[in-house]
C-alpha cells in the first residue's frame, strides 16, 4: 500500500463516525463510507488534492440521501426511534484531536433528530468535527453566508433543548451503581430520589419485543416501570459497560442481551432514560462472558469490557456480532 494510501485508509475513523453520528446505524454507516472510498478510487484518487475534504464532502451528501430516504421508514416505525447503541470503548483514532471533540451520547444523538438533515451535517461538521465554513459550503453545495445561518439555526435548536451538563465519567458510574442496586433490591424510595421530576423514560423495541410505545415522563411513572419490570425479570443481569461513550447498563437473559441502556444526568439525578431493546440493533453486543455470569448483579466491569474492547472493537467501539433471541414480556 502506498503511503497516500496509507494516509487515505486512516481517515475511516473519521468518515465512520460522521456517519455514524449523521444515521444513527452503523451498517448504514459502513455502507456509505465504504461507497465514498469506491467513488474516490473511480474518480482517480492520486489525482484529488486533499482526499480528506473530498471524502468528507461524499461522505456528507450520501448521508443526506440516505436520510431523506429512510423518512417513510422512520414514519412508520413501531414505537419512539433510538440510535443504535455502541458498546465498549473505542480505540483511540488517528485524529486525537477529532476524537476529543466528538459527542458520542445517546442524549446528543436523540437531540440531533430534532434537526433537518442539511442543519444536522452542518452543525456535526462545524460543531463536532471542526470544518472550516468553505468545506460546509463544498460539502452542501451552498454559499459560506447560508452555510453559518444554517449552523447558528442548528445550534440555537440544539440549546432549545434540556442544557446539557458535564459529568464526570466517575460520578456518573457512581449514580449508575446507585440505580442499579436500587433496582435490584427494589427500593422504591431510593429510585425516587434517583430521578428529577421530570425525567423521562425512553424505550426502542421497534415492534419486535416489549417496549412502552410512548415516552414515559415523570419520575413516578418511571419507578413504577422499573419495579415492575424487576418483579417479572428477577433473573435478569445488570452489567455497567460503556454504551455510546459513557457508563451505561447492560441487560442479560440466559447470557444474552436483551437491553443496552444509556443515561443522561446532572450529576445528582438521572435526567433521561434511553433504553434500546430492539433485537436488531444488538446485534454487536457481545454475549455474557461465562465466568462474570456469576459475578454480583450490576456490577461494575467497565475494566474488564475496556481491555477487550481495545482488542477487538471496530473504530467506533463496536463489539464482535453476536446473534440475540427476541425476549418478550407482557
Amino acid at each position: 500500500m502506498t503511503d497516500r494510501m496509507e494516509d487515505v485508509e486512516r481517515l475511516r475513523p473519521r468518515l465512520r463516525g460522521l456517519a455514524y453520528r449523521m444515521l444513527g446505524a452503523v451498517d448504514d454507516a459502513e455502507d456509505v463510507v465504504q461507497e465514498a472510498f469506491l467513488r474516490w478510487h473511480r474518480a482517480g484518487g492520486d489525482g484529488i488534492r486533499s482526499p480528506e475534504a473530498w471524502l468528507v464532502t461524499v461522505v456528507t451528501r450520501l448521508c443526506l440521501d440516505r436520510l431523506r430516504a429512510i423518512t417513510v421508514e422512520r414514519a412508520a416505525y413501531v414505537g419512539p426511534w433510538l440510535p443504535e447503541p455502541l458498546v465498549g470503548n473505542p480505540p483511540e483514532a488517528p485524529d486525537r484531536r477529532v476524537e476529543l471533540a466528538s459527542d458520542l451520547s445517546m442524549a446528543f444523538l436523540v437531540m440531533l433528530e430534532r434537526l433537518a438533515p442539511e442543519e444536522r451535517a452542518a452543525f456535526l461538521l462545524h460543531d463536532v468535527f471542526d470544518c472550516g465554513y468553505a468545506e460546509i459550503a463544498q460539502a452542501l453545495g451552498k454559499s459560506e453566508a447560508a452555510c453559518r445561518q444554517i449552523v447558528h439555526r442548528a445550534r440555537r435548536r440544539v440549546r432549545e433543548g434540556r442544557p446539557r451538563f458535564q459529568v464526570s465519567p466517575a460520578a456518573h458510574r457512581r449514580l449508575l451503581q446507585q440505580y442499579a442496586e436500587a433496582v435490584r433490591t427494589r427500593d422504591e424510595a431510593r429510585l425516587l430520589a434517583l430521578f428529577a421530576r421530570d425525567a423521562t423514560f425512553t424505550s426502542d423495541g421497534g415492534g419486535k419485543t416489549w417496549a412502552a410505545l410512548n415516552v414515559i415522563r415523570g419520575a413516578d411513572r418511571i419507578v413504577r416501570l422499573l419495579l415492575a419490570l424487576a418483579r417479572k425479570l428477577p433473573d435478569r443481569v445488570d452489567v455497567i459497560a460503556p454504551v455510546n461513550g459513557q457508563p451505561g447498563i447492560l441487560t442479560y437473559m440466559d447470557g444474552r442481551p436483551c437491553a443496552a441502556t444509556a443515561f443522561e444526568t446532572d450529576g445528582q439525578r438521572i435526567l433521561s432514560v434511553f433504553r434500546v431493546l430492539n433485537p436488531d440493533k444488538l446485534r454487536r453486543v457481545a454475549a455474557l462472558d461465562p465466568s462474570c455470569a456469576t459475578a454480583q448483579r450490576a456490577a461494575d466491569l467497565s475494566a474488564v469490557t475496556a481491555e477487550r474492547a481495545r482488542a477487538s472493537c471496530h473504530p467506533i467501539g463496536l463489539s464482535p456480532m453476536q446473534a440475540t433471541s427476541e425476549r418478550r414480556t407482557e
